[in-house]
């Protein structure tokens, strides 16, 4: 088991970025393996690799029981039904705000060894799987939020025991705007 440091709100590598993974080798699988150990140790249900430093696009989750990873994930949305709910995140410990996001989704990427797969979620899967790969283009929950929510979030993030106020965090609007349903893509 290799379990990996997790990142915290205010790290730079959180709000980069990933690159697309263009080898699917042995390094690869062996990124799979400490975000999966990484995930499990600390009880999340979902990592994405910038979260532990390393700027690629994949992400590991653990939901409903099954433990997976997706590689150079794509989402698409099969219908406008959202949800509304606390959504957490392993970078910022003990912050839970309600999120909207899309209640049904569809990921489509590839495996450890390049094999093509498909993730179809629903409910907190889909939850997970939108938050991740956020994570994977600079996205944070954070972001998602209506001023008052980010406003209360903040307040929450400088008052945990965490917080470097020697670093202070910035937010970002998403770059994919709010949509129809305030969700973006």
């Amino acid at each position: 088991m290799t379990v990996q440091s997790i990142r915290l709100f205010g790290d730079p590598v959180l709000r980069t970025p990933a690159d697309p993974v263009a080898d699917f080798d042995k390094e690869l699988r062996t990124l799979v393996k400490d975000l999966t150990d990484s995930m499990l140790e600390e009880g999340g249900a979902g990592l994405a690799a910038p979260q532990i430093g390393v700027g690629l696009r994949v992400f590991t989750f653990d939901v409903d029981d099954v433990v997976g990873h997706i590689v150079n994930p794509v989402l698409s949305f099969p219908d406008d039904e959202e949800q509304d709910g606390p959504e957490g995140c392993l970078s910022i410990p003990g912050i839970y705000i309600d999120t909207k996001r899309r209640q049904n989704v569809v990921a489509a990427g590839f495996n450890e060894h390049g094999d093509p797969i498909q993730i179809v979620g629903t409910g907190l899967m889909s939850r997970c799987v939108q938050h991740e790969t956020d994570h994977l283009d600079g996205v944070l929950f954070l972001d998602r939020l209506d001023t008052a929510a980010r406003k209360d979030a903040m307040k929450q993030i400088r008052a945990a025991e965490w917080y470097d106020a020697g670093a202070p965090p910035t937010i970002k609007q998403s770059p994919h705007g709010r949509g129809l349903f305030g969700l973006g893509r």
